[in-house]
């Protein structure tokens, strides 16, 4: 007979043996531990150190949670059965945890990038701070936040300091796992090569160079019918000495590629790394942190209580689509992220959970064409395409409604007219304004580019200067608000955006914009196109069409602009409800950057006002020069004041920044009036 000790012993083994084996960190592989600016305390909260090295985690493939990764049944497992992986970490954390305010702030790097600590510390960029200038003004430390970078994206280039992730291989003992992978460009000068992949990313390898579905197109338009390049006037190689080299990362082309024109290149890959498993290690290390802590990284069980999220632009994009695949729920049905701020994503998700995935690809409006971004749903609530019949809503998949986390999106102008914004709070059919849900605010920064310019303005890739409106101040007090709103329940500053029903959104034939000597106004806006990539596309994440079928697109509209050409609705920061210029998210295309009739990407337009009416009747500006608008400096920077303090009662600025948004606006007077 087993004695009762014995046989509980065996019990409890075979138990064990049989319950789930939940995703976890296996363990955290510390490189670098150092003190930020030798140790120096910030008030309250004291020294922060910053950590660097690798998370490595295991994930068991046949639990549910698991299953929305692409390919994971046919991931390598370790002898428990589970996929192993690793990603790149970074951490900025009070050396003492218990004077921090107890929240996790994580940024999804935009291509290995950190972006953080200069949006929001007004800090110099860099991937690898160390001095006084590259930390900013110690905003984000000063209220204890503890910052976190991890790695989630496969493919970033070679550069110091950059983040990504290392997943598993999908692979067939039987045969290899192969897919079309597709590549489109468009280059500036005349080049002989091309690398098959996005802002020089890592590309997928052609894996059989003569194989017959390898094809290239090319057309002049994004509409335009493709025209095919002749097999023998084409090959995968780079050019070295003169003479060509095969190379399966690059595609070349007798003759050279002409500017300006689009090409198109699918061919056959191999072996698809897991691009699902970069979510799965941002939901697996938040949720670690929050729950349980980390001894390695000196983080108590208790010290986390929140986890927060940004992203910007493609980082925005993958939280849209963190949260419609359901990776906000860890794998015992907790919540993972309290609070959200997809950054200037408009409407976008990306490729960041199907095979052969390329997540650097976007949807702009000269360049990468028709990958799976702008695809419905878009809205939160659930709706139904009056073209396809098809019913869904971005965030209608939790298995419980308190599982979906408190979101702010946050948008600039360029969102509408580059990124199809006006279809995350529209109809799909553009007649009509959808409510946002209960949990979720927008915040439209009017008359803004993608990212702030500097000031002064420069042109770079555009006709006119680009647009140096800074809604970071912005920024800053809309982090604490959702900080607050997550922690405390106050109640957040009500959503600021264009609408129907106000008649502050327009579909785009219907935009007037004052006319301007030497500004074309655009004749085309970005498009979000319905588009097939195959039955096995959204049912199992892998792409059987390339280049995808494209059907008809969703209408798109702009917010509408006052006699100066300026945006009605929205944040309106004062630099723009006491102008000196005009803002506009949108700027054409400059000499040998692209078409000059296209929207150049991510740029707006800052468009000056005359000083005196001399000057502006010599120029034919039907706007009001700065003269006939304020009588004095005083008068312009009394202004200026009234409406910061108008915006800071509204909770859209903070006190301590009122006197700096003074200061830039009096900067700007004066570089305008010299």
């Amino acid at each position: 007979m087993v004695s009762m000790p014995r046989l509980f012993i065996v019990i409890s083994a075979f138990a064990l043996f049989l319950t789930p084996m939940w995703a976890r960190v296996v363990r955290v592989e510390i490189h670098e531990r150092n003190p930020i600016l030798e140790g120096e305390p910030y008030p309250l909260v004291g020294p922060y150190e910053m950590i660097t090295g690798r998370v490595h985690f295991a994930v068991d493939p046949e639990l549910g949670p698991n299953r929305i990764i692409t390919d994971i049944g046919k991931a390598p497992r370790n002898d428990q059965g589970e996929v192993e992986f690793s990603s790149d970490l970074v951490l900025l954390k009070p050396v003492h945890m218990e004077r921090g305010n107890g929240a996790v702030f994580y940024e999804v790097s935009n291509r290995g990038g950190k972006a953080i600590v200069r949006i929001f510390n007004r800090a110099r960029s860099s991937n690898a701070p160390k001095t006084r200038e590259e930390f900013g003004d110690g905003f984000l430390m000063r209220r204890g936040f503890t910052l976190l970078w991890l790695g989630w994206q496969l493919d970033p280039p070679h550069r110091p300091g950059n983040m990504r992730v290392y997943p598993a291989v999908a692979r067939d003992p039987q045969n290899p796992i192969t897919g079309l992978v597709r590549c489109d460009f468009v280059v500036k000068t005349r080049v002989d090569h091309r690398l098959l992949s996005d802002r020089s990313h890592i590309p997928y390898p052609v894996s059989d160079p003569e194989a017959p579905e390898n094809s290239m197109t090319v057309r002049d338009t994004v509409e335009g019918e493709r025209q095919v390049v002749p097999r023998n006037r084409w090959r995968f190689a780079r050019m070295e000495g003169g003479k060509p080299v095969p190379d399966p990362n690059h595609v070349l082309l007798e003759g050279g590629f002409e500017p300006q024109r689009i090409y198109e290149v699918v061919y056959r890959g191999q072996d698809p790394p897991l691009v699902g498993l970069g979510p799965t290690a941002v939901r697996d290390m938040i949720s670690h942190l929050k729950y349980e802590g980390d001894e390695d990284l000196s983080i108590p069980r208790t010290a986390l209580t929140r986890a927060l999220g940004f992203g910007s632009s493609q980082s925005g994009r993958f939280l849209r689509t963190f949260l419609y695949q359901g990776f906000n729920e860890d794998e015992k049905n907790r919540r993972v992220f309290d609070g959200l701020i997809p950054h200037v994503a408009g409407a976008g998700r990306g490729s960041f959970n199907h095979r052969f995935a390329q997540p650097s690809r976007d949807a702009q409006p000269f360049s990468n064409f028709f990958y799976p971004t702008d695809i419905f749903p878009f809205t939160g609530r659930a709706q139904t395409d009056p073209v396809t019949g098809e019913t869904d809503g971005l965030l209608i998949h939790f298995a419980r409604p308190e599982l979906c986390p408190k979101i702010f999106y946050t948008n600039s102008s360029y969102e509408y007219w580059g990124r199809a914004s006006s279809l995350i709070h529209t109809t799909v059919d553009g007649t009509r304004d959808v409510e946002f849900m209960d949990q979720v605010r927008h915040y439209h920064f009017s008359g803004s580019q993608h990212g702030v310019g500097p000031f002064p303005p420069s042109r770079t890739r555009g006709q006119q200067l680009n647009n140096p409106l800074d809604f970071n101040w912005s920024m800053r007090a809309l982090l604490l608000a959702l900080d607050r709103w997550v922690a405390d329940g106050a109640t957040p500053p009500p959503s600021q955006y264009p609408r129907l029903d106000r008649n502050t959104l327009v579909p785009f034939p219907e935009f007037e914009f004052p006319r301007l000597r030497g500004v074309r106004v655009p004749p085309r806006i970005h498009r979000a196109y319905r588009v097939d990539y195959g039955p096995r596309f959204r049912s199992e994440g892998v792409v059987t069409l390339q280049p995808p079928r494209v059907g008809a697109p969703f209408p798109i509209l702009v917010p509408k602009v006052d006699a100066d050409g300026n945006e009605l609705a929205g944040i309106r920061l004062p630099e723009l409800s006491v102008p000196l210029a005009t803002y506009t998210g949108w700027n054409l295309f400059g000499p040998g950057q692209g078409p000059p009739t296209e929207i150049c990407s991510f740029r707006g337009s800052y468009i000056p006002f005359a000083r005196s009416k001399q000057e502006r009747i010599e120029a034919g500006d039907p706007r009001p020069s700065i003269q006939e608008r304020y009588g004095s400096r005083e008068e312009y920077l009394g202004r200026v004041t009234e409406a910061a303090l108008e915006l800071m009662d509204q909770g859209y600025l903070l006190a301590q920044d009122v006197p700096l948004v003074v200061k830039g606006a009096a900067d700007r007077w004066d570089y305008l009036m010299r």
